[in-house]
């Protein structure tokens, strides 16, 4: 390094970096400075090159960990980057081009010797060699400023008060950078870190003022997707688009990172990167992620987090309460417009989730939206591609959709929204559809991608929740999507009658050998009865609730009413049956007095007339809609929530890591258990931890002589210490 440009086959040779980590205490005034900061570097365009950097410096950075104890030099250089921001925003005004270069060279070398520190010593080393200054002989003081936390603080001002201009992009994006790179201690615990240097610096103290301020510059940076500068701008060579090399190092750490706050992790598939046409909004987007799920300290809440869930919209004029800590206002229409167009990141997806799950104002004003199949259209988009998506990235898109599908007013205007040409969707030609059918045709392509390929049982179970929340408010069903939805229905009736054929052969084997163990069929059985009778449901709900809105429905279910005649007497689907055996007679009957040779448009018409002939008393209501609710961070709030869950009622037990985790819920006193309840593996590839409550129960609001014996699950799902959704059938 120095005036002239750098390699990163030079680096351990270089005779700036060797004083720098050498034996010779270096003043923060000695010129030395100016001549190591006059660098031009080329930036690393793939892991390889950055895995050479890093082995090029690893000699460097372990004589700098040795002798700094000694000469301070680290110190130094902070000390040095701390002066020089100071004039930082006075250069931008006055296009101070050198030393805004100098300012962000130092930047980067601090980086990358944080990076190499955190990754080989504990917290408490890494603080104290932010402590280490020149001890000459006979000075034994101890005492010295923090500069680990000013220099937290100086980049935190960085980030929120230097103008974006075209000279202040790149030092911008590696401040951004740092901040990412010294929140990665996490990723070398394996204990979730409460008491770590971000809880004492980033959650207290001078930085704490900072959290709003911070917060809406990062989501702004997000919003506009601002573009580096024209080579011409830069202030220091480029030599690739896409940022700098520190943006490059710190988007590796930034990788790690994410995989702590999402829910994919073992086994998942990694997801080619696009290339980035914002590496500032990029990292904004993931050092914001980070921010808000930090644990909170012993003693406070996180306060980013508590940033993300009160901001309120620009155009709302009423005040903040006063409990409400590290409030802001930003645009909301500008925020949705980003949110839906940047969809394609699972990061994106993330911050939606985030947004919807825990800031009512932002949920409140999405539902609100006239267009809402600008945001609905892109989550399709990533679960009809779903083995190209990453599975946590499957899994956000399909907790948005339930967050969504609990609101009425969403399920009623998804099917008044029409839809032309669907490109995406390769099945069929679909030149006009309804988004509520669109949507019901994905999710059941989903179901049976996941039934034939993954056979991950949790995500058919919650693209089905889906579905449940939506059934009562089923609208001129497209006939393709009632279709699917019958087929389905076939699908899993097939897969029924194969598990019991396969049990009774099993069965009738196991009489002439006694030492040959059964295979577990029986619980094979019983989820695959859950996932019917919750199709069965579904079904019905549509029925009881829109059955003149929905002739496609009651035709495919005449086309194929085979299907259904095994499960009128099956003691498990007899209550549920009853209505759909109900409207099938009645629109059979009507069928055959018209006669045969029925064209399609002569059916529609004869069941179009059926529907206003069929008295409503005669299709009974089964209490309340399938309704699968997702949860707020409070379990109270949730149970006190009508009219979606009346009769049964659950609590939150136990609290988990930043990742995506299966947590036990414990019953409460308005279930009655009839077994002990068993704890059992999730068994999911994506878990870490986590464990189901299998209970067989019954209500105890209803009279329980007549009251069915079924058996419940219950689980959730984290992916930031909040509560995201629950599943029960």
């Amino acid at each position: 390094m120095g005036s002239n440009s750098s390699r990163i086959g030079d680096l351990p040779k270089n005779q700036y970096l060797k004083k720098l980590s050498g034996t010779e205490s270096i003043s923060e005034n000695d010129p030395f400075w100016n001549q190591l900061l006059s660098f031009s570097f080329p930036a690393p365009t793939s892991s390889t090159e950055l895995k050479l950097l890093e082995e090029a410096t690893i000699s460097v950075c372990r004589s700098l960990v040795e002798n700094n104890p000694r000469t301070g030099n680290l110190g130094a250089l902070i000390k040095v980057f701390l002066s020089r921001t100071k004039e930082l925003k006075l250069s931008a005004e006055c296009q101070n081009h050198i030393f805004i270069w100098q300012t962000h060279n130092a930047l980067f070398i601090i980086c990358c010797l944080l990076k190499v520190f955190i990754c080989q010593m504990s917290e408490e080393e890494l603080q104290l060699h932010f402590t280490y200054e020149e001890k000459s002989p006979g000075n034994y003081s101890s005492d010295s400023e923090d500069l680990l936390e000013e220099l937290l603080c100086c980049l935190m001002q960085l980030i929120t008060d230097i103008p974006l201009l075209d000279i202040t992009y790149e030092i911008s994006v590696e401040a951004i950078s740092t901040m990412v790179v010294f929140l990665s201690c996490q990723l070398f615990h394996k204990e979730v870190l409460r008491q770590s240097i971000s809880h004492k610096y980033l959650m207290r103290g001078p930085c704490l003022p900072y959290t709003s301020k911070l917060v809406k510059t990062l989501l702004y940076n997000f919003i506009r997707q601002e573009k580096p500068p024209p080579p011409g701008a830069h202030v220091f060579p480029q030599q690739s688009d896409g940022g700098g090399l520190l943006y490059g190092l710190a988007s590796g750490v930034a990788t790690g990172l994410w995989t702590v706050f999402t829910l994919g992790g073992v086994g998942s598939k990694v997801a080619a990167s696009p290339e980035l046409s914002s590496p500032l909004a990029n990292q904004s987007l993931l050092l914001l992620l980070v921010l808000a799920n930090l644990t909170d300290a012993s003693d406070a809440p996180n306060p980013y987090r508590q940033a993300i869930m009160s901001f309120k919209n620009t155009q709302d004029s009423s005040p903040f309460p006063p409990s409400i800590p590290h409030a802001f206002q930003i645009n909301f229409n500008s925020l949705y417009t980003a949110l839906c167009e940047q969809q394609t990141s699972d990061q994106a997806t993330l911050l939606l989730y985030t947004l919807l799950h825990q800031n009512s104002n932002i949920r409140t004003y999405m539902l609100a939206r006239t267009d809402m199949e600008n945001l609905v259209l892109p989550i399709l988009e990533i679960l009809y591609h779903v083995e190209e998506r990453n599975s946590h990235h499957v899994y956000m898109a399909l907790i948005i959709l339930l967050i969504l599908t609990e609101d009425d007013g969403f399920n009623r205007s998804i099917h008044e929204v029409i839809l032309k040409n669907i490109t995406w969707y390769s099945e069929r030609v679909l030149t006009e559809i309804s988004l509520g059918s669109l949507l019901i045709l994905v999710v059941i392509r989903t179901i049976q991608y996941n039934m034939t390929r993954t056979r991950d049982k949790y995500l058919h179970t919650n693209c089905l929740a889906a579905l449940a929340n939506m059934s009562a408010q089923f609208r001129s069903l497209h006939q393709y999507a009632a279709q699917r939805i019958i087929s389905l229905f076939s699908l899993l009736s097939k897969k029924h009658n194969k598990v019991l054929e396969q049990a009774t052969q099993s069965l009738r084997g196991s009489l002439s050998s006694n030492d040959v163990p059964l295979p577990d069929y029986a619980q094979d059985l019983n989820v695959i009865e859950e996932v019917i009778r919750m199709m069965l449901e579904i079904i019905n709900s549509c029925l009881t609730n829109s059955l003149h809105h929905n002739p496609n429905l009651v035709y495919a279910l005449l086309y194929k009413r085979d299907l259904f005649e095994q499960f009128r007497t099956h003691p498990s689907f007899q209550d549920i049956m009853q209505n759909i055996d109900l409207v099938i007679t009645f629109f059979s009957s009507r069928l055959l007095q018209a006669g045969a040779e029925l064209s399609v448009e002569r059916v529609l018409e004869i069941i179009k007339q059926g529907v206003v002939a069929l008295p409503k008393d005669r299709l009974k209501r089964c209490g309340k809609q399938p309704c699968i609710s997702c949860l707020t961070a409070s379990p109270k709030a949730f149970m006190g929530k009508p009219p979606q869950i009346s009769r049964i009622e659950i609590q939150i037990c136990g609290r988990g890591a930043a990742r995506g985790v299966f947590y036990p819920l414990c019953l409460v006193s308005c279930l009655q258990l009839s077994s002990r309840p068993v704890l059992e593996p999730t068994g999911h590839p994506a878990v870490h931890h986590g464990f189901r409550l299998r209970a067989g129960c019954s209500l105890a609001r209803t009279p329980p002589a007549k009251q069915p014996f079924k058996f419940f699950y219950f689980w959730v799902t984290e992916v930031d210490r909040q509560i995201t959704w629950c599943i029960f059938c």
